[in-house]
């Protein structure tokens, strides 16, 4: 599922953020996921506790972020997950929960962090897709559907939003091990 910055890459990330002085507001349904961080870098580390796939508490997350640290720089969006199954055996409520985190989960922070970045004149909004956002395999069409809106939208925003002095980097990993 949806882990942010508590496993994989967006905990990697983390890390390398803290480890170099910045400081970070660290996303993942459960806060407490960043025990060991706030144990080791105190105050540097905002731990909050975020489904992504709920647009308020985005925006929620966002503002305590803003905050806590008088404003943000960057933003990676690297909450999702993906959707194995064939195309005719996915359920309702499956399909629609990989549209909710993957894109609508990116779509709700990037909404709630671009007044912020906006208003600074700089910032920069890094868009975690993959591999499958550019390509499609069997078994895999939710999953490729969703990164596919996250590929289109983010394009987009980055015509939208350069003339502001905000960047957006999509980046497109290939399958790895994420535990």
């Amino acid at each position: 599922m949806h882990r942010g910055a508590s496993k994989g890459s967006g905990r990697e990330w983390a890390e390398a953020a803290l480890e170099r002085g910045d400081r970070v507001a660290a996303t993942s349904p459960s806060a407490a996921a960043f025990d060991d961080l706030v144990d080791k870098y105190g105050d540097a580390v905002l731990p909050l506790r975020l489904d992504v796939a709920d647009r308020a508490a985005s925006f929620e997350a966002v503002q305590t972020a803003v905050e806590r640290f008088g404003g943000l720089g960057v933003v990676a969006n690297n909450a999702g997950y993906g959707l194995f199954g064939m195309t005719e055996e996915v359920t309702e409520q499956q399909a629609r929960e990989q549209i909710d985190v993957n894109p609508f989960g990116a779509l709700w922070v990037t909404q709630a962090v671009l007044p912020h970045l906006r208003a600074r004149g700089s910032g920069h909004i890094i868009q975690v897709s993959s591999i499958g956002g550019v390509t499609s395999l069997p078994g895999l069409g939710l999953c490729h559907a969703s990164k596919f809106a996250l590929e289109g939208f983010s394009a987009s925003l980055a015509a939208e939003v350069k003339g502001f002095g905000i960047h957006v980097t999509l980046i497109e990993p290939a399958g790895h091990d994420t535990g």
